[in-house]
């Protein structure tokens, strides 16, 4: 096997394709190249263990192996079968409580098998089409699997365009087809200094001393945004279109309800939702949370940098 390993949130993760393999490769994975580094000294095994309950002995957050002979599980439970917006993905739960996801594209068609343990930690897909939907099934894989690796180290992966300012980041969440990136992209023209840090799916991760930090990500939506950076997380801020422009900070039950639904989780999961509730309460203590109510217009986000960035 071909190992490859990258640093994302400070978490290393570890990709491995069968080696010679001419259909699955890093081709497949241009927005992870700035995230690649040289092989740590814990080097995975040889083996694809998506049955094994090993948690994180070898230091990195997921293993996820590329093997195209991998068969669907017998033995399984639908969940569901969510639409990403991008296709549907099926989930089923195994008997000893890891996951069989089966990601499709807006055809419908299948891309990618996906079986994880219990905590994400190894994980085996097989991918399949041409190199469009080989691509997007493994991207998918890879953040549904970081998403949900990790809950369990206090790191969230949240739907929001995120402005680099001053040394700190600021995520701008709402409901797609809001303004997101439309609000992010009146900082860059009317404010000095405000740069994007990425535009769809940045990270959150709770530092050891309770200090959020906010991450590029491999993962940037419809703009090729992918950073490698890392900043103190500065405030968050629910857009609202609104007939004029306003501003308000919310009180903690508020902002627990504004920041939770722009994570990525799995509410029937127990052990996922508990932790990604944590941390999420953990970035209500410490950091302001805002709704900003507003046109689509540079006054918008003037008021808003005025009022966040303090």
């Amino acid at each position: 096997m071909e190992n490859n390993f990258f640093r994302i949130a400070d978490h290393t993760v570890c990709l491995r394709f069968p080696k010679g393999d001419a259909h699955n490769s890093m081709a497949l994975l241009p927005s992870f190249r700035p995230f690649r580094i040289e092989e740590p000294e814990n080097k995975p095994d040889n083996t694809c263990e998506a049955d094994s309950t090993h948690e994180h002995a070898d230091g990195l957050l997921f293993t996820l192996t590329v093997d195209d002979t991998l068969k669907p599980r017998k033995e399984k439970t639908l969940v569901r079968k969510f639409d990403t917006g991008n296709g549907d993905t099926v989930v089923y739960q195994l008997p000893d409580g890891g996951y069989q996801y089966i990601i499709r594209n807006i055809d419908n068609a299948d891309c990618c098998l996906l079986v994880c343990n219990r905590d994400f930690s190894q994980c085996c897909c097989a991918l399949n089409g041409n190199w469009v939907m080989r691509s997007f099934g493994l991207n998918d894989a890879l953040m549904l699997i970081f998403a949900f690796a990790g809950a369990f180290r206090q790191t969230m992966l949240i739907h929001a365009s995120c402005i680099l300012y001053h040394d700190c980041g600021y995520p701008f969440i709402a409901q797609s087809g809001t303004g997101k990136s439309t609000h992010t992209a009146l900082w860059m023209t009317n404010i000095e200094g405000a740069q994007l840090m990425n535009d769809d799916n940045p990270i959150i991760r709770i530092a050891p001393d309770g200090q959020p930090y906010i991450y590029g990500s491999p993962w940037s939506g419809k703009t090729p945004c992918y950073r490698q950076v890392k900043a103190r997380l500065g405030a968050v801020t629910r857009i609202e279109r609104a007939p004029a422009n306003s501003i308000e900070r919310l009180a903690p039950v508020q902002a627990f309800a504004s920041l939770l639904p722009a994570c990525s989780s799995m509410k029937w999961d127990d052990a996922i939702y508990d932790h990604l509730c944590t941390a999420v309460t953990r970035v209500i203590e410490t950091t302001p949370v805002y709704t900003l109510h507003c046109l689509p217009d540079s006054e918008a986000a003037l008021l808003c940098h005025s009022t966040i960035a303090r």
